[in-house]
């Protein structure tokens, strides 16, 4: 697999306050020349108009001397990526290009529906896991986004919502999936820690029945996610055969069929009010059988495992090796699996205009740069005449 590389440190020399925890908080103002009293008293200040007021700026902070602003504006940043890129689609999703302070791109998209509305989070700057069906899987892995990273798309989004200060009640922005770039398993300390925050009561206070964080069936690391992050599990599942699996998810080479149920059935938490979610998406004469339908339910039942199954329209993107199956298809598949006493609802399509819908995410940068490439190359050959 691999290696990411580690973020860069910022070229002002300044510490992002976004993504420590209190205690971390605490510390860096200690280690900055506060006294520890005022450092732990300053450090609750600081976190209350950061996750409650949404604060960027000290000097809005106002329970806080004014001498101590400059201060701390000149030694700490109240960090936001950078928006490079924000998209609306036609059906209302909202899709943002982002860029990280040392030149990362990555993106996140927000889905509004009727009553509610779900911020799609990346977790990687890449992806290492290559799934043939995914757009984002044939990035390359650059590096894992840290916790702040992760805490500030959340809070990107609820600047551009208008959802400061923070309140419980009529938030447009009410869950959130980690199912944006990357593998979340494979960063899973920031993630965790990230998390952490999003679902304090003090911080940006979002239950965690209202987060879910989906992986590839990274096995090892999820009994620990279960543990330490507690959020309902997705699964992207997507074939029912080693040999159909092995090829459009090739970490089931790792980690087989068998084992991620085993992992699933075991996981904390998992019960008929917290189902386990597995996505599958239809790919056309290559997982969307009825024999592939029927196969799942019996793999789900032999597991006695607590599940809803996303069945997920394959959203083309340009040189996709597979198409859609078609919506009878769809609904044939969907019929067996329902029959079964097993939820299996049809995912409408999102954003598929602006590339924002599952499996398109793809930094319009990297897009840009390969085309930019292609349109050197051609310059040079042209000068050789």
């Amino acid at each position: 697999m691999p290696v990411p590389r580690p973020a860069v440190a910022r070229e002002d020399g300044r510490v992002d306050l976004i993504g420590l925890s209190r205690e971390q908080l605490r510390a860096v103002l200690a280690d900055a020349g506060l006294e520890p009293k005022q450092a732990k008293l300053r450090a609750k200040q600081i976190w209350h108009w950061i996750y409650n007021r949404g604060a960027t700026d000290f000097a809005a902070m106002t329970d806080i001397a004014k001498a101590q602003h400059p201060w701390l504006a000149e030694r700490f940043v109240i960090g936001r990526p950078e928006i490079v890129e924000a998209q609306v689609s036609t059906d209302g999703t909202r899709k943002w290009l982002l860029r990280s302070a040392d030149g990362q791109d990555y993106e996140m998209v927000f889905i509004p529906d009727a009553d509610r509305g779900t911020l799609c989070v990346s977790s990687q700057v890449g992806c290492t896991l290559n799934c043939r069906f995914c757009h984002t899987g044939t990035m390359r892995l650059v590096r894992n986004l840290t916790a702040g990273e992760i805490v500030s798309q959340v809070m990107l989004a609820r600047d551009a919502l208008g959802e400061w200060p923070s309140q419980p009640e009529g938030r447009m922005l009410t869950n959130i999936v980690m199912m944006g770039m990357g593998e979340p398993l494979y960063n899973f300390d920031n993630v965790r820690d990230g998390l952490a925050i999003v679902m304090d009561g003090d911080g940006l206070a979002l239950s965690k029945r209202r987060i879910t964080l989906s992986t590839s069936g990274v096995v090892p690391m999820m009994a620990r996610a279960g543990e330490e992050i507690g959020v309902n599990l997705a699964v992207s599942l997507h074939a029912i055969t080693k040999d159909v699996r092995d090829e459009i998810v090739p970490l089931n080479r790792k980690y087989g069929i068998e084992e991620l149920l085993q992992a699933c059935a075991d996981y904390p938490g998992a019960n008929n009010a917290r189902r386990i979610t597995f996505e599958y998406v239809m790919l056309k004469d290559k997982n969307d059988s009825d024999a592939d339908a029927r196969e799942l339910v019996r793999l789900l039942k032999k597991y006695k495992l607590p599940a809803k199954v996303n069945l997920i329209p394959f959203n083309p993107w340009p040189g996709a090796p597979y198409e859609c199956s078609t919506p009878e298809r769809i609904r044939a598949f969907s019929n067996i699996v329902f029959e079964a006493g097993i939820s299996a609802p049809v995912r409408t399509p999102r954003g598929r205009d602006i590339d924002a819908a599952c499996g398109q995410l793809k930094t319009a940068a990297e897009k840009k740069s390969r085309a930019q490439m292609d349109r050197e190359a051609e310059e040079k050959l042209a000068a050789l005449g």
